[in-house]
């Protein structure tokens, strides 16, 4: 059984994706709808723009941006260009966040925990005041 920590994943992952241009891929509302899309299945550029308010070439424009992000491949099917989710660059992003995920949830627990010792404190202090009046 091989036991790979989560840090390890990460730096793997880190290591072959670069996140800045997915991170900026996913940026926009159009880019992270046709990511959705793609979700369920492959799809042609045209079904692709079908459900947004924006021109051909503008959907182009983001299917290049999430192409050269490496979240999509394009393959020409004759006049049709049939497109794909690559979900590796999202595997990666996901590990990224996960790392500092786990980060600040640990923080805001030891947080929770101060302050509520603090309260403790300060309750026992006021009881203590409040006794010798």
């Amino acid at each position: 059984m091989i036991c790979v920590s989560l840090n390890q994943m990460v730096n793997r992952a880190k290591a072959s994706v670069d996140l800045g241009p997915v991170f900026a891929a996913l940026a926009h509302p159009i880019r992270r709808a046709i990511v959705e899309q793609l979700a369920g299945g492959d799809a042609t550029v045209g079904e692709l723009a079908k459900p947004h308010k924006v021109s051909l070439p503008a959907i182009s424009k983001h299917l290049r941006v999430l192409e050269a992000a490496g979240l999509l491949q394009v393959e020409p099917e004759g006049r049709v260009h049939r497109c794909q989710l690559d979900a590796a660059p999202l595997s990666a992003a996901f590990g990224w966040l996960t790392r500092y995920r786990v980060l600040w949830e640990d923080r805001f627990d030891r947080l929770a925990r101060h302050l509520e010792e603090t309260r403790k404190t300060e309750t026992r202090e006021e009881t203590k005041h409040a006794r010798k009046k």
